[in-house]
């Protein structure tokens, strides 16, 4: 705010923990973590899975976006499944909320039964569509919640290292 550079200071009150904040007090770098929505998506009895443009040919995944300012996190799974995929949520129902430490995001994760025609953004490059006992969890954020959305239907989960 005073275009001063910031510096890193602890924080008093907060266990001492380092900020970056304005020399003068002005400001202070939170750095919380982004909320992140992902929809694991069911059509017709199977769940859609997507390869980003920018990930290797074997990583897909589950859909995923940010939300925006005045919506629901519902209302952005919602936005974020029609936007890239070109499907229409039906019923829209928590999984669960996990930590994705790495990339200092907060999931929270959906199972959505969807319908429509798949019609993929330009973000994303391709798409499978799994039975749900075949699916393969990986050890991460999303992965972690498709493993906890298996273990509600009583399937067997088998974790495998992403891209395998």
């Amino acid at each position: 705010m005073c275009a001063a550079p910031l510096v890193m200071r602890a924080d008093v009150g907060d266990g001492d923990k380092a900020r970056l904040t304005c020399p003068d007090g002005h400001w202070t770098h939170w750095d919380n973590p982004l909320p992140v929505l992902a929809a694991l998506v069911e059509i017709e009895g199977r769940i859609l899975l997507a390869r980003n443009a920018a990930w290797p040919a074997k990583n897909f995944a589950l859909i995923t976006g940010f939300m925006e300012r005045g919506e629901t996190p519902e209302q952005g799974v919602a936005r974020e499944l029609q936007e890239e995929t070109g499907l229409h949520a039906e019923t829209i129902s928590l999984i669960g909320v996990y930590e994705f430490i790495r990339k200092n995001e907060l999931i929270i994760a959906y199972h959505v039964r969807a319908s429509g025609e798949i019609s993929l953004s330009p973000e994303l490059v391709e798409f499978r569509l799994v039975a749900p006992e075949r699916l393969k969890p990986w050890r991460a954020g999303t992965g972690y919640a498709m493993a906890d959305w298996m273990r509600s239907r009583g399937l067997d989960v088998e974790f495998v290292d992403w891209g395998t």
